[in-house]
């Protein structure tokens, strides 16, 4: 039986951190906005001579939606679809750039850490301050929970500021990998077979299908329960996608050892009911526009729709991984699959699975979200609700029949 609630760790590693002048962490102005503090009562890793820096291993930008950035290129309330065809979508100005590091000093020296560093104000401008801001302040608050830490999101260990302004939050190496990669790997590897092989090993090649269906099904639960332990504790994640989960393993035979984890709390938004109320911040004011476009008035409305909108942008993560990692590369991508389900179809699954049907390229991908008796279109088909009103929460969507493994 696979779990059905968040799995969490004890607080022991960061306990074992020692404070660092905390006062040197960031610049006065974002640690004001941070509220340190108050918030952050993990001891955190906080001075440069701390950690050994160690190779570029990647970067990426975020998409700008005319006044905000999000990673979503459409709207996720179905009754605003027309309204963003009209809006501007661009490059945002923000360049995140990631390197391997460790720990060099104190007890847990020799840690393997993820360096995520967010340019000065110079190169980012304003922007780049108040996203690194929310993200430390997002992770201290949830690493502050008296019920401990949770195994499905990454762990800050620790950070500084550099003179030219750049702010390197340092995370727990627990993978390089993203469900991104894995899809685009696993979707390559497929593209790769030669025509007829599969005739020659049919055993193998189902054996290959089943652990695949397994991996994605328990990718797809541990993110969910990262979510679910987000809006337990009144946080949204709002920018969930496949690049937004890492994991600590991409081969299928290793399903039994994945721990997906959830990053990029960059626009997370805080929901507890005094911040609901208040004047919207820079990361939420396009969230609650929207919750009013949509009618949600209240406080408890708005809330309930900026949980529906999380799980939105859950429902398009598993559609990406069913129809990407079965399908041969190229065939789908998020943004094109994003538009089939939107744009041609207007999220009508059924319509969905019979066009899918009739492409061959696509047939796997339909297989696996016909199991149990249409499982997978089921849930897909709810978290994609056009009425976020009638969306699952997400233990809900954990608890599901077809995340439960029984159907396998």
């Amino acid at each position: 039986m696979l779990l059905t609630t968040p799995d969490c760790l004890s607080s022991s590693l960061l306990s074992s951190v020692s404070l660092r002048k905390p006062t040197a962490f960031f610049s006065n102005q974002l640690l004001s906005r941070t509220r340190m503090s108050r918030l952050c009562t993990a001891t955190l890793i906080t001075t440069p001579d701390s950690f050994e820096v160690g190779r570029l291993i990647g970067s990426y930008g975020f998409m700008n939606i005319t006044r905000y950035y999000h990673h979503r290129h459409f709207e996720d309330s179905y009754g605003n679809l027309e309204r963003l065809r009209g809006q501007d979508v661009g490059e945002g100005s923000v360049k995140i750039r990631l390197y391997e590091g460790r720990i060099a000093q104190g007890r847990l020296k020799g840690t393997s850490v993820i360096f995520k560093v967010y340019p000065g104000q110079r190169a980012g401008g304003v922007e780049a301050d108040m996203m690194a801001a929310n993200e430390l302040n997002a992770h201290t608050f949830l690493q502050s929970s008296s019920k401990g830490l949770c195994q499905n999101l990454v762990l800050l260990v620790g950070g500084f500021e550099t003179k030219t302004g750049e702010q390197w939050l340092a995370f727990r190496n627990d993978g390089k990998y993203s469900a991104a990669d894995y899809a685009k790997l696993t979707s390559e590897k497929i593209s790769k077979v030669p025509v007829g092989e599969s005739s020659w090993n049919r055993f193998e090649q189902e054996q290959t299908i089943k652990r695949r269906r397994c991996f994605v099904i328990k990718l797809f639960q541990g993110a969910m329960i990262g979510l679910a332990y987000m809006h337990g504790r009144d946080r949204l994640h709002q920018s969930l996608g496949p690049s937004s989960v890492v994991l600590n393993t991409i081969a299928e035979r290793e399903a039994d050892y994945l721990v997906p984890r959830l990053r990029d709390l960059a626009f997370s938004v805080d929901i507890r009911f005094p911040n609901v109320e208040e004047s919207p911040g820079a990361f939420s004011e396009g969230l609650w526009r929207r919750a009013v476009a949509a009618g949600a008035f209240t406080p408890m409305e708005k809330r309930a729709f900026g949980i529906a909108d999380d799980i939105y942008e859950a429902g398009l993560l598993f559609a990406y991984l069913a129809f990407v990692t079965f399908s041969e590369a190229n065939i789908m991508d998020s943004l094109s699959l994003q538009r089939l389900l939107e744009s041609t179809f207007r999220l009508d699954l059924q319509a969905t699975r019979e066009y899918c049907l009739a492409d061959d390229r696509l047939l796997e991908a339909v297989r696996f979200l016909d199991l149990g008796d249409g499982a997978g279109w089921e849930l897909l088909q709810a978290m994609l609700n056009p009425d976020f009103r009638n969306r699952p929460i997400a233990e809900a969507v954990i608890k599901h029949r077809f995340m439960t493994g029984a159907i396998l």
